[in-house]
C-alpha cells in the first residue's frame, strides 16, 4: 500500500487524467495546467476541476503516512476565475488532525498568487 503522497498520486487515475502533479510535498501542493479540456462552455475553467483539484489535494493529505480516509463533508468558495494556459496550484493546510476526524483548508491559487477557490474538507478514518 503506497504511504507517501507521491506513491498515492501516481496511483490515482483520475488525477492523472486530469494532469495533476505533486509540486511540494512539505507544505503539500499539488498543481495543474489547465487546457482546453477543462474548460466550461464559457471559456473558463470548470468548477469541477477547481473541486478535483482541491479534492486531490484533500485525498492526499488525509491518506498519508499509510491512514486511510475518506471525505464526510467539503465546501468551496470559488472567487474569480481561470483560464487555459494558466497553472493552478492548490496548498493543503491542516486545520485539526484528530484520531477520527481531520479538517482541510485548501486553497486554489492561478499564476498571479490570487486566489482563485478557498475549499474545506473533513475526512473520517476508516478501517484498513
Amino acid at each position: 500500500m503506497a504511504h507517501d503522497v507521491a506513491d498515492l498520486l501516481a496511483a490515482d487515475p483520475y488525477a492523472a487524467l486530469l494532469g495533476v502533479e505533486l509540486a511540494s510535498s512539505d507544505p503539500l501542493v499539488v498543481g495543474m495546467l489547465l487546457d482546453d479540456r477543462h474548460t466550461n462552455f464559457l471559456g473558463g475553467a470548470h468548477g469541477g476541476v477547481i473541486y478535483s483539484l482541491a479534492d486531490i489535494g484533500l485525498s492526499l493529505a488525509s491518506n498519508r503516512d499509510g491512514l486511510r480516509s475518506v471525505m464526510v463533508d467539503s465546501h468551496l468558495a470559488a472567487v474569480r476565475g481561470a483560464v487555459p494556459g494558466e497553472r493552478l496550484e492548490a496548498e493543503v493546510t491542516p486545520i485539526s488532525e484528530g484520531r477520527t476526524i481531520a479538517s482541510y483548508r485548501i486553497d486554489v491559487r492561478r499564476d498571479d498568487g490570487r486566489i482563485l477557490a478557498a475549499f474545506t474538507g473533513t475526512t473520517v478514518r476508516v478501517p484498513a
